[in-house]
């Protein structure tokens, strides 16, 4: 009975440290500072500049956006998920519109809502030109009430 006891109790400071670790680890984990440098793995190369003509749009499923490069030569880049429900909208070349196969709610080619119910725009993510290459930062993904110029990457 003894050994059984010892052992119980033994078990239970055992657990309670490990809790207690955990506990410890998460706390440090909140306070300290995140990373403000983002590394290439945060950063996806959709290509060169001369691989998007004017006009288009471009699907990244892997990074979750579209590259819409504007008539007048700007990018945007927008997430690929209906901002009511979620799914995925796919762009429409025949109807030059987002528009999502749930609830039927559509988007221009700027991600501003053309149909009802989808509540607000497109979000969208920041686009940058390093060397003639375009690049997106999905981890800075942006929510939006409207279309604003300053969401445009002009060259």
């Amino acid at each position: 009975m003894a050994d059984r006891r010892s052992f119980l109790v033994r078990l239970g400071w055992a657990l309670g440290f490990i809790a207690l670790a955990e506990a410890v680890w998460v706390v440090v984990s909140f306070l300290l500072p995140r990373r403000a440098i983002l590394d290439d793995a945060e950063i996806f190369v959709a290509g060169p500049i001369s691989d998007f003509a004017e006009g288009s749009v471009t699907a990244f499923p892997e990074g979750k956006f579209y590259l819409v490069r504007l008539e007048d030569g700007s990018f945007l880049a927008l997430h690929r998920e209906c901002t009511h429900l979620g799914c995925t909208v796919p762009w429409s070349e025949d109807e030059q519109r987002f528009v999502c196969p749930c609830h039927a709610s559509s988007y221009d080619i700027r991600g501003t809502v053309l149909t009802s119910p989808a509540p607000r725009p497109l979000d969208w993510l920041p686009v940058r030109v390093e060397n003639g290459i375009v690049k997106v930062v999905p981890a800075e993904r942006q929510r939006r009430s409207e279309f604003r110029p300053t969401q445009v990457h002009t060259l």
